[in-house]
């Protein structure tokens, strides 16, 4: 990719932050900024929780994020009390996310989620496949072409665009995730966007602009 350019800067709590400079766009993860929204008081109104289930709720649970992108769905979970395991396979993504994972377990607030929080720096693909992890939920959002967002949410997703492609391999993707034992299957899809590979969910359920396609078994 042209015109990337790591650099360093000073994020709200005081320490260096490895950042990603594009398009007159600084991104860099900072998981500070989601405090508010996964405290204990709003982190089972998530979609994303609802989406995990009562059963599944607790801290012996084991989620596969096969698309984890900058982390912050993986942050809801791992606030839930969930343990995570990240795939991505973008190293300039990647690098960003670790990033912020280790400025993170420096912070007294963020230390413990993010503890339950491991990136791997690999193809979840091949790795689900391989059957190197025996996951309890397998979470996917692949990435897709079009989403209709606008501002800087638009020209953070464009920026991530230009670095990994929109998933162009949805059927392998979803057969890899359901070759693994988890129990359930979460796909964050757009709301009026198609199944992902043409499979219907065993139910999804509906926020204002996504979805939670989630195949129990």
């Amino acid at each position: 990719m042209e015109d990337v350019i790591l650099v360093n800067d000073k994020t709200q709590y005081g320490q260096d932050a490895l950042s990603l400079a594009k398009d007159n766009m600084i991104l860099k993860v900072d998981f500070t900024d989601m405090l508010k929204r996964t405290s204990h008081n709003r982190i089972y109104s998530e979609l994303l929780v609802k989406a995990v289930g009562k059963k599944l709720l607790c801290e012996d649970t084991l989620v596969l994020d096969a698309t984890a992108g900058l982390g912050e769905d993986a942050f809801i979970l791992a606030s839930a009390g969930l343990k995570v395991k990240m795939y991505e396979r973008d190293e300039t993504i990647a690098k960003l996310l670790d990033d912020g994972l280790k400025r993170a377990a420096l912070v007294e607030e963020l230390s413990g989620i993010v503890s339950r929080m491991d990136l791997i720096i690999a193809d979840s693909i091949a790795a689900m496949e391989d059957h190197r992890i025996n996951p309890d939920i397998v979470y996917l959002d692949p990435m897709f072409p079009q989403r209709n967002k606008s501002g800087l949410i638009k020209k953070k997703f464009q920026i991530l665009q230009q670095l990994e492609s929109p998933c162009d391999e949805e059927d392998r993707l979803l057969n890899a995730a359901l070759d693994t034992d988890a129990k359930k299957i979460i796909i964050k899809r757009p709301l009026k966007g198609e199944y992902l590979a043409g499979v219907k969910p065993s139910y999804s359920l509906k926020g204002r602009a996504i979805r939670y396609d989630c195949i129990s078994r």
